[in-house]
């Protein structure tokens, strides 16, 4: 048999660990024993994966082979559906740009795309849900009922038990009533009159049923039998065709290729291959003709309606319970239809009805009444009542900014404006007679400036010669210059070129004057720089 085999750091230690087996084998020395208080064989080698049957070992000896790993973090918990942690009353930074919530993003909203999200409006905040993290364990990843409440499944079974209670209900009130008859026919011939009914009813119940079936089987004229593939292997069905072999085809209507598409593999033609014709001549107007007509709308209704009653808290579902579903909408439509009328009612008892034929009163007609008006020749009213003139819930005869009419009293070039003083802005203050006629001067010298600045236009300018001035001007005739000033005004302008080439020689305080003679306009005139100059670049 072989042994583990140990490295030992020297011989003594080998000898040491020799001795100690010995003793254990002559039971002088306590067993080895390992972590979980067992006895270690010294005959099974650890390396090895299983004992040998002959050991009698019940477990594995190796610590890689047992259950070392068992983390108590593991839990069998599920996520608290719906659950909400915080309601806020105002948008948050960060938050859900739609619903306002702050354990999303926007791109993750499940909500309703509103028209003005919740970060504009600061309107409906959605509540924060409840996120929660928790590390499952190999069997708790693969439980399919994890997280499953049964008492979810109670309300089903509850309609289902007032649904049974109800027939029963109605089965017992029939039983009696059928009692009741029969205890209040005394008669032996009523009875037996009763008895004949009955057999004749059930022959014509019997007569029914034999038509309905001569019916079905009228209507199986293209019942064709067929292997049907199934997943279960395939089994023999009944395919019925009701389209006549002898009807034209539908793709077959219009050959242009630019006509409606056809699907083969469907064989649908959603839109109409004959859009020009006359709708009374053809019978086919395409497959959408189908979703838009005859009782696909109702349907489209009755689903429409079903979302919305279940967005607003019923307990309705289109395929869970189609028939409670159509019993809803048919009361919905019922109780519309009822308080539409009652609002045409109201509406029609408060202002009445034209278009009724009832006969107006006598006084409406003729114009006729018992009240006395006296009136003068000019139509004014002298004596008796006034007519009422109709009451606005504004302000009505109320002059601001000392006006004396009211604002919208006057209109002028698409502009409402005031009577009195003719202006058209409407906080301004009144100016009387004297802004109207400012005003209508304004006006005309506008007028005039306009009409000469057009004749001026119209007029070609005369070109008049350039002349040299002094200052800017003309010349005057009388003008005389000091030649011992010019030359002064000359070197005093040789300087300020000089000065501007170098502006290192330019003085720290400099003295202005801004007195100019006109020598020294001259001396400027002459020593400036013409551009247009051909000889320029030869002056200096």
């Amino acid at each position: 048999m072989a042994t583990a085999s140990v490295a030992f750091k020297s011989r003594e230690d080998h000898r040491k660990q020799l001795e100690l087996e010995e003793a254990r084998k002559a039971g002088l020395a306590p067993a080895e024993v390992d972590e979980d208080g067992k006895e270690i064989n010294p005959h099974i080698p650890q390396y090895m994966s299983s004992a040998p049957w002959y050991l009698n070992a019940e477990r594995p000896s190796l610590k890689h082979q047992r259950k070392w790993k068992s983390d108590p973090n593991y839990s069998k918990s599920w996520y608290d559906r719906g659950a909400k942690i915080f309601q806020a009353d105002r948008y948050r930074k960060g938050a859900c740009e739609n619903c306002g919530a702050m354990t999303h993003t926007t791109k993750a909203c499940m909500e309703r795309p509103r028209k003005i999200g919740a970060k504009w409006t600061n309107k409906h905040i959605a509540p924060d849900e409840k996120i929660e993290s928790f590390e499952l364990d190999y069997d708790g990843k693969r439980d399919r009922w994890n997280g499953y409440d049964p008492s979810g499944y109670a309300q089903v079974i509850e309609r289902y038990e007032a649904r049974d209670e109800a027939r029963r209900k109605f089965l017992k009130e029939e039983q009696l009533k059928k009692l009741e008859l029969k205890n209040t026919n005394k008669d032996d011939k009523t009875e037996e009159n009763e008895a004949d009914d009955d057999e004749d009813e059930e022959d014509d119940d019997l007569k029914i049923d034999e038509a309905k079936v001569d019916e079905s089987k009228q209507m199986d004229f293209a019942k064709v039998e067929k292997r049907v593939r199934t997943t279960g292997g395939g089994s023999t069905g009944t395919v019925r065709n009701l389209r006549i072999r002898e009807d034209t085809a539908k793709y077959l209507l219009n050959l242009d290729v630019n006509s409606a598409y056809y699907d083969p593999k469907t064989r649908s033609m959603r839109e109409d291959p004959l859009p020009d014709t006359d709708p009374n001549e053809k019978f086919y107007m395409g497959d959408n003709q189908y979703r838009t007509s005859g009782q696909a709308m109702d349907f489209k209704q009755l689903n429409i309606h079903a979302w919305e009653a279940f967005e607003k808290g019923q307990d309705i579902h289109m395929q869970a319970a189609p028939s409670q579903a159509e019993l809803l909408f048919r009361n919905y439509k019922v109780v519309k239809g009822n308080l539409k009328s009652q609002t045409k009612e109201s509406i029609m008892d408060k202002y009445g009805n034209a278009a009724s034929e009832e006969m107006l009163p006598r006084e409406l007609l003729l114009g006729q009444s018992e009240r006395e008006v006296e009136y003068d020749r000019a139509g004014r009213i002298i004596k008796g009542q006034e007519a009422a003139l109709p009451k606005s819930k504004f302000e009505e005869d109320v002059f601001i900014n000392n006006h004396n009419t009211v604002w919208g009293s006057w209109w002028n070039d698409h502009q409402w404006g005031y009577k009195c003083c003719k202006q058209t802005i409407r906080n301004s203050y009144c100016t009387g007679s004297a802004g109207i006629e400012a005003a209508e001067a304004a006006v005309d010298l506008m007028k005039a400036n306009m009409a000469r600045k057009e004749a001026a236009d119209d007029e070609p300018s005369p070109q008049e010669q350039k002349q040299l001035a002094t200052w800017g001007r003309e010349v005057p005739a009388d003008l005389v210059l000091d030649k011992k000033l010019l030359e002064e005004a000359l070197k005093k302008e040789d300087e300020r070129k000089r000065e501007e080439r170098d502006e290192r020689k330019r003085k720290y305080n400099v003295k202005w004057n801004d007195e100019v003679t006109a020598e020294d306009m001259e001396a400027y005139r002459m020593k400036r720089v013409h551009h247009d100059d051909p000889m320029k670049d030869f002056l200096n």
